[in-house]
This record gives C-alpha cells, sequence and structure tokens, in this order.
C-alpha cells in the first residue's frame, strides 16, 4: 500500500469513527430530552422541549413504535409535523395519573455508517414512576436511522419494539 493509500485508508476510518461519536451523541441527547422531568437547564416548558427534540430528526423523519404492545401505544408518524404531534401527544396536559419521572439507559450499541447514512441498534431500559405511586419498567429494542445533511447528523426514523413492560411492586421500590 503506498503512503498516499494508507493515508486515504486512515482519513476514512477516522471519519467513521467521527460519525459513529457523533450519531452517540445525538442519540443520547434525544434521549436525555425525553426524560421526565427534563434534566436540561433552561428548558422553559414541554412545548421547548420538544422544539429542542424536533431539531435532532430530519424533515422526512419516521418515528414507529412496532410490536404487539407498540403498535397500539405509539404507532407511526410520517414526516417532521407528523413526528411533532406524537410528541405533543404524549406530553399533553392534564393526563392522570402523571409521569413525574422517567429515565432512559441504553446498552448494547452497534453503530453502522455508510458514507452519510447510518444505523443504530440499541436496548434501552426505562423506569416510568406516575403520581399515584404506580410504577413501571419498560425494555424495547431500538433500530434506528441516521442521515448527515448539510454537514450534521440528524435521525431519520426511530423505531422502538417493546421487549417487556413490567409493573414495579412497593417491596420492589
Amino acid at each position: 500500500m503506498t503512503d498516499q493509500e494508507t493515508i486515504a485508508a486512515l482519513v476514512r476510518r477516522v471519519g467513521a469513527l467521527e460519525a459513529e461519536a457523533d450519531i452517540r451523541r445525538l442519540q443520547a441527547r434525544y434521549m436525555f430530552l425525553c426524560d421526565t422531568p427534563c434534566p436540561e437547564y433552561g428548558v422553559r416548558d414541554d412545548s421547548h422541549r420538544i422544539d429542542l427534540i424536533m431539531e435532532l430528526y430530519t424533515e422526512d423523519a419516521v418515528w414507529e413504535g412496532v410490536g404487539e404492545y407498540y403498535d397500539h401505544q405509539f404507532g407511526r408518524a410520517e414526516g417532521h409535523a407528523a413526528v411533532r404531534r406524537h410528541f405533543e401527544a404524549f406530553w399533553e396536559q392534564g393526563k392522570d395519573p402523571n409521569l413525574v419521572l422517567n429515565a432512559h439507559y441504553l446498552t448494547s450499541e452497534q453503530i453502522h455508517v455508510t458514507g452519510d447514512r447510518a444505523t443504530g441498534q440499541w436496548i434501552h431500559i426505562q423506569p416510568w414512576l406516575f403520581s399515584d405511586g404506580t410504577a413501571l419498567l419498560r425494555s424495547s429494542r431500538l433500530d434506528n436511522a441516521f442521515r448527515r445533511a448539510n454537514g450534521a447528523w440528524k435521525i431519520s426514523r426511530t423505531r422502538t419494539e417493546n421487549v417487556f413492560i413490567a409493573p414495579l411492586t412497593k417491596g420492589l421500590r
């Protein structure tokens, strides 16, 4: 291999590593913004939170919940406006019981970059605590897609599939 070929190969490898790091941060930011209460300083309300989340998505993004449980709870939203409506419905005011805490934990990461497109898979675990004292532990598989546009990575598909949902009893809290 010539020096130029070696340099070109290294440039490609560094580019792929940088893309993986950018995608990892993008996915983590999305999950962070979805936590309740929203942990980011300066987020005024859920509408502002949704604005920040929508900045992470492409205009033609898809958000879908698949599988026996998530089909009915989350469904499928196609396009920026529909994805926004999905989030607005999730955080609508006046739900009883209110969600008082949830946190997203990601594991088993796999990121695959091909040029300006990428996919990422994770296992996600999430505790949910409600104002009436009930609690759930959820787990899902994420199979997401990403696209680089104007030099920045964006989410082009969020796909979440239920693994399990288990109520937490008082003795476990």
